[in-house]
């Protein structure tokens, strides 16, 4: 008994040596891993909440843009903006919230909305959207230089037809019969490869529209 006395005595000993040495090491993970646990688990908290808030504030635009009350739909999708910029609900919601904003007239205030999309939008197709969109708004106001600067860069493949024919509008409006033909042409190509529905629409239109120009 003593020599069992005597092992367990040593045990305790070492393990009491090794928590001397390596015990604070050890508390120091511990808590790190439920700080660690505790805080993804708040973080995910705040997420959820914060696109809970979101999603709110983009159903409100869109029941102001089916009543057509461009006043509350540009109140609400600013909320977004400013509460949430880094959320895709800001994009849709100043995207429908300038759709609305043109329906009443107010250029302004959709030129605002379609400037922060393309400019701050984190979703490359929804930027585009935007620019076309804008384009359309300033090429409507008479600032033609200003609308092919929003054309200019190269959109996603899926809005090269739309951005090629607000172009070839712009160039023959500003008396660029060459260019403005050369940019209907694109439409006319990319269009090609795209038969069916609204890419048949879009191309009988843009045809009559080269056919117009003369050779």
């Amino acid at each position: 008994m003593a020599v069992y006395d005597l092992e367990e005595q040593e045990q305790i000993s070492a393990l009491k040596a090794w928590w001397d040495q390596y015990g604070k090491y050890v508390t120091a993970l511990a808590v790190s891993a439920a700080v660690a646990s505790v805080s993804w688990q708040g973080f995910n908290w705040y997420q959820n909440r914060q696109a809970a808030s979101a999603g709110g504030l983009y159903f409100a635009v869109q029941q102001a843009a089916e009543r057509g009350d461009a006043a509350r739909a540009r109140e609400a999708a600013g909320q977004i903006i400013e509460k949430h910029p880094r959320s895709v609900y800001a994009e849709m919601a100043a995207l429908l919230s300038a759709g609305t904003q043109i329906g009443g007239g107010d250029t302004r205030n959709a030129r605002a909305h379609l400037e922060w999309v393309a400019q701050k939008g984190r979703d490359p197709v929804l930027r585009d959207i935007a620019r076309l969109r804008l384009a359309t708004v300033l090429f409507d106001e008479g600032a033609r230089a200003e609308a092919l600067a929003q054309l200019e860069k190269a959109p996603a493949p899926s809005l090269k037809a739309r951005f090629a024919d607000l172009r070839g509008d712009v160039l023959a409006a500003d008396g660029r019969i060459d260019e403005a033909r050369a940019a209907y042409q694109i439409v006319l190509d990319t269009l090609a490869a795209q038969p069916g529905g609204e890419a048949d629409t879009l191309r009988e239109i843009v045809r009559i529209k080269f056919e117009a120009l003369g050779s």
